[in-house]
């Protein structure tokens, strides 16, 4: 079984009456990436402070790399690479003497720290803007330097705090890959708002709320906690409205909901919930065939990620 690469016991930390982490629990083994969810203000930012020893904890312990952030800061920060929320950068620098003086400050020797920079400059896709004061640039291409950046010294450990933020939709998919491939062989811990990025990227999820961490598992093992409620019927219904055919399928015991939405020419498309667990597809079938429909489509609807964060961080059913 892969190492444990980071360890976090009871983690608690309070500023004033407010608990902003509390009492969260959880290991990352090494070649895990995992996605760190959570809505604003529930904590995700100020766990990431405090495993790369920006904040201390007001409570509980947590280890990076085998060392603890409270008693060997100094030796966490050797073996990870840190991309904050607000990408801090010398705007004055030109972006090859900021991963220049970055590599100094980790004290990577200049031949090393020449070839490094060779290589995750290309990775990064910064070439281009090699000469280029960082102040002149997008933010897209800032968001790409802090990235170099945080993986200049190949840390065994990378903490992304938001590392797609300000890119294109081809940036994201290229910074996806990029993460992808270094987490088969280090460890990622990933923060973001953007569900689809995690659902590609991430092998595994946390999800926090309020402070506390309230699931931990694969995304098919967090979609999988949901019952499938939700089914997509559509059907040809010879000469019979819309409003009749959804009249009909609201009318039917187990349906708590119907509504139309876009189909195909010449068809009728509804989405309907189910009122309890049991599985409506046979009920369906058999409405249509009593009420000579042709069916054309009848899919029982898994659970998006989107419906699981919601339910579990607002209490509330997505209504999308």
């Amino acid at each position: 079984m892969p190492e444990l690469m980071i360890q976090v016991e009871n983690l608690t930390k309070v500023y004033g009456s407010t608990r902003a982490v509390d009492d969260v629990t959880f290991n990352v083994r090494k070649g895990e990436v995992l996605g760190f969810l959570g809505p604003n203000g529930a904590g995700k930012s100020t766990t990431m402070k405090v495993l790369t020893c920006y904040l201390a904890p007001t409570g509980g312990r947590a280890q990076v790399a085998g060392f603890d952030v409270f008693d060997n800061s100094l030796e966490v920060r050797k073996h990870l690479g840190y991309l904050p929320e607000d990408t801090p950068l010398y705007k004055d620098m030109t972006v090859l003497e900021y991963l220049q003086f970055a590599a100094a400050m980790r004290g990577m020797a200049s031949d090393r720290s020449e070839k490094r920079i060779k290589e995750i400059g290309g990775r990064c896709g910064l070439h281009e803007v090699a000469g280029k004061l960082v102040g002149e640039l997008s933010r897209g291409y800032r968001q790409r330097v802090g990235l170099a950046q945080a993986m200049l010294d190949d840390p065994d450990i990378l903490i992304l705090d938001e590392p797609t933020s300000g890119l294109d939709p081809n940036q994201i998919v290229e910074i996806r890959q990029l993460i992808k491939e270094v987490g088969k062989e280090k460890t990622v811990i990933l923060s973001t708002h953007i569900l689809p990025e995690v659902q590609a990227t991430c092998s595994r999820i946390l999800i926090i709320s309020s402070g506390k961490l309230v699931a931990d598992g694969t995304p098919d093992e967090l979609r999988a906690r949901e019952k499938a409620s939700r089914y997509r019927l559509v059907v040809e219904a010879n000469g019979t409205t819309a409003e009749a055919v959804k009249a009909r399928l609201a009318s039917i015991k187990g349906v708590s909901r119907c509504d139309t939405v876009l189909g195909e020419e010449r068809a009728h498309a509804f989405s309907l919930d189910a009122a309890g667990d049991e599985d409506l597809r046979k009920i369906l079938f058999r409405a249509a065939v009593d009420n000579k429909w042709t069916l054309l489509e009848l899919q029982r609807e898994a659970a998006s990620l989107e419906t699981v964060f919601r339910n579990l961080t607002t209490g509330e059913e997505s209504k999308s």
